[in-house]
């Protein structure tokens, strides 16, 4: 009886211990805020959590938990970036005074479910296409297919409704 096994939760705060501050320091030097690596640090806990990884020795859980890290905190740049791209354009419109761009999310709404989702998933969300197929249960490359055709069909759409090229 004295061989059980030692929780992920438990072995997540032994982590969190040894490597927290480590985990941290790389986040913060990609993303040059604390607040977004701290939030790495948290969703790093919880990959660990969730895929409850077996170690060959110290030195590979230290490379895989910077490995996540690094991910994770690029994931949060390119996510970051759009958001920016998409308050400035935002921005632009309005300020140009440009018509509400309603009618689009109108025709998205018109799109079969699995398109729709994706769609929004990445165009309102700001999700990566392999953060959508972890989200959604498909592969990377099936969510790929989907938002081009889910595009397609959104071009016939406003095509047909709006006149829109």
């Amino acid at each position: 009886m004295g061989t059980e096994k030692v929780s992920a939760a438990d072995r997540a705060a032994v982590l969190m211990d040894k490597y927290g501050n480590m985990i941290l320091r790389v986040a913060y030097s990609y993303l040059h805020n604390m607040e977004d690596a701290e939030d790495i640090l948290q969703d790093t806990l919880i990959q660990f959590l969730r895929n409850d990884p077996t170690f060959a020795n110290d030195s590979h859980e230290k490379a895989w938990l910077i490995t996540v890290a690094s991910n994770l905190s690029k994931n949060k740049i390119l996510y970051l970036k759009r958001r920016q791209t998409d308050e400035l354009s935002e921005e632009l419109v309005s300020e140009a005074g440009k018509e509400d761009l309603a009618y689009v999310w109108e025709a998205v709404k018109q799109l079969p479910e699995k398109y729709r989702e994706v769609v929004h998933l990445f165009y309102q969300e700001g999700y990566a296409t392999k953060e959508i197929a972890e989200i959604l249960g498909r592969n990377e490359s099936t969510v790929r297919s989907d938002l081009k055709r889910g595009r397609d069909k959104l071009r016939a759409i406003l095509k047909e409704a709006y006149d829109f090229e």
